[in-house]
């Protein structure tokens, strides 16, 4: 006898207090439809569920059809965990990019890190950038018609020519035109630009930005980060590292245009990365340019924040003793180090008995260009941390593991680490309470602003 084929969309749990587990939804069940319409993916279900009264078309395990009747608040969730978290297969990325850095990982790890997603529905989600040209006209037609955002865009160029080069797309050029479409529809959409030099800086990254700006106040915010270049690039296209001057002439166009759009719009509209203010050896801009710090994802503000809420945490924290041993230490990487040691001799100077052991890591798996935190691996920390002071704690920035897991980047985990460097290590997130908390050992958790 034929097996029954599967429709609609498998549940693997419900969470707890959810909707979803007082209707007894359960694992093995299967959502067919809402409101009578089939769900192709996310995209239909986030839409159809954000309504007051709802209907849902539920299979059971055994077969039995239920549908249950929901009045809910308009923007709660059911609280059903799917299979897939898209309810659908991820879609790759089919572009070549010169600058691409999954091409320039080396081999033998992890075979996820090698996936390049290029899926408009994990921009809406979890706030990815695609270029548009893996967007269907469908998906597109689906975020106007269902009001998704923000949309969050790699333009990298305004000049289609040399975007279908950057990307080695064909198609890269003509997919400009579905920003236009988001525009006219008023889907608020943040936009980035990954530079390499030579290509499109200079001349072309002012075009760019001049371009961009057309979209104001639907586009809201476009970041400036260099690309990040590895080691691994044999056979790739060839590519320079940016100097200081060339950070110091990056950082002139992008304040110059800032300048002018705050005086027309009201806002600064185009952001420099951190990297560049470190490259130039030139001091971080205030919070107030930053717009309400909408690229934080991108590096786009991240120390000034980070500082800003040190100092704020300090304010409020009045005397201050630690709770769980006076030596520790830090290690982080070398964008942040300078950072996080002036943090820490400051703490150093407020905190009785206090030391602090900063570290800076130095990335030898990608190469020494490679200077953020989050893609330290655990080898180079065991490597460059064993044998010094440690005091009783490690300290590390939850950035350099794997979401919601305790692993690094190399499959290294913290009870490894912990092993090979014989010290206790705690996790801190990356606000600058969570620093201030992390050192005290407190175990109460302040807010982040």
């Amino acid at each position: 006898m034929k097996e029954r084929e599967a429709r609609g969309h498998l549940i693997v749990g419900a969470l707890k207090g959810s909707i979803a587990m007082e209707l007894e939804i359960t694992a093995g069940d299967r959502l067919l439809a809402i409101n009578g319409e089939e769900i192709k993916d996310i995209f239909d279900y986030q839409y159809l569920v954000e309504n007051e009264f709802i209907t849902l078309l539920v299979e059971k395990q055994g077969g039995e059809q239920w549908e249950l009747e929901i009045e809910k608040d308009e923007d709660e969730d059911l609280g059903i965990v799917f299979e897939k978290g898209l309810m659908d297969d991820y879609r790759s990325c089919q572009n070549k990019c010169i600058f691409c850095f999954i091409d320039q990982m080396p081999k033998g790890m992890r075979e996820t890190l090698y996936f390049k997603d290029d899926d408009a529905r994990l921009s809406f989600l979890q706030g990815n950038y695609l270029t548009l040209t893996n967007m269907s006209d469908y998906d597109l037609e689906r975020i106007i018609r269902y009001r998704l955002s923000p949309i969050n865009i790699s333009f990298q160029t305004m000049n289609p020519q040399l975007r279908c080069q950057m990307l080695n797309n064909r198609f890269a050029g003509e997919a400009l035109k579905k920003a236009d479409k988001l525009y006219e529809a008023g889907i608020t959409m943040n936009g980035q630009i990954v530079l390499c030099k030579g290509i499109n800086d200079g001349k072309e990254l002012e075009f760019s930005i001049r371009k961009l700006a057309e979209y104001i106040p639907v586009l809201e915010s476009v970041s400036v980060v260099p690309a990040g270049l590895t080691k691994y690039r044999e056979g790739l296209y060839s590519l320079e590292k940016f100097t200081k001057k060339d950070a110091e002439k990056v950082l002139g166009t992008i304040h110059s245009f800032q300048e002018e759009f705050y005086q027309k719009y009201g806002i600064h509209f185009v952001h420099a990365s951190d990297e560049w203010y470190i490259l130039a050896g030139s001091k971080l801009p205030e919070k107030d340019s930053y717009d309400g710090y909408l690229q934080l994802e991108n590096g786009v503000g991240m120390l000034r924040l980070l500082l800003d809420e040190f100092e704020e945490a300090l304010r409020e924290a009045g005397e201050m003793r630690c709770l769980k041993g006076d030596v520790l230490s830090i290690a982080t990487g070398k964008l942040a180090y300078p950072y996080i040691a002036a943090m820490a001799e400051k703490m150093m100077g407020l905190v009785p008995k206090l030391k602090i052991c900063v570290y800076e890591i130095i990335n030898c798996f990608f190469g020494e260009e490679i200077t953020v935190a989050g893609l330290l691996t655990g080898q180079d920390i065991i490597a460059q941390l064993q044998g010094k002071d440690l005091g009783k704690r490690l300290l590390l920035p939850q950035n350099m593991l794997r979401s919601g897991e305790e692993v690094f980047l190399d499959d290294v985990t913290v009870s490894d680490m912990e092993k090979a460097l014989q010290v206790k290590i705690d996790i801190v997130k990356s606000s600058g309470y969570d620093f201030v908390n992390g050192i005290l050992g407190l175990e109460e958790e302040k807010g982040n602003g």
